[in-house]
């Protein structure tokens, strides 16, 4: 398993931690930064997460800003792309049994760094439900 991940100024340290736990459980982490807390644009760490998910090149990727809307809001511009915005454990492990999300977004001003690995632990121990939601999934355009 791959997975991209990128951050904000705002989300250097629960970026720092779940890079930690996911390579302590095997899985190749792609970081695309930052990993300053000098002020830089959410898009310019989006971007290259999601190219990596729609190619292909990582099987998922996580999105850390201040609130999570704006890494949302520019995930889900891209083709393929289906970020959900995550703050709880129930709502990353539902993102993906009923949205199948392939990126997850997270609040690093309103959870603990831990609260953000549990969130990604959720998302990543979920598994996709199909039937009735992938009627709903279809709807979305790409």
């Amino acid at each position: 398993m791959k997975v991209s991940i990128g951050a904000d100024h705002a989300g250097v340290s629960h970026k720092q931690f779940i890079i930690e736990a996911i390579e302590k459980q095997g899985i190749e982490v792609t970081n695309y930064g930052t990993d300053s807390e000098d002020s830089v644009d959410y898009p310019d760490f989006a971007h290259p997460v999601c190219e990596d998910v729609s190619s292909g090149k990582a099987d998922f990727g996580i999105l850390i800003c201040g609130t999570a809307n704006g890494m949302t809001m520019t995930a889900n511009k891209h083709k393929d792309i289906r970020c959900g915005l995550c703050w709880e454990t129930e709502i990353a492990a539902l993102t993906k049994q009923h949205n199948n999300a392939n990126v997850i977004a997270l609040p690093a001003r309103f959870i603990s760094v831990e609260d953000g690995w549990n969130i990604t632990k959720a998302y990543m121990d979920a598994e996709y439900e199909g039937g009735r939601h992938q009627r709903r999934v279809d709807k979305i355009p790409c």
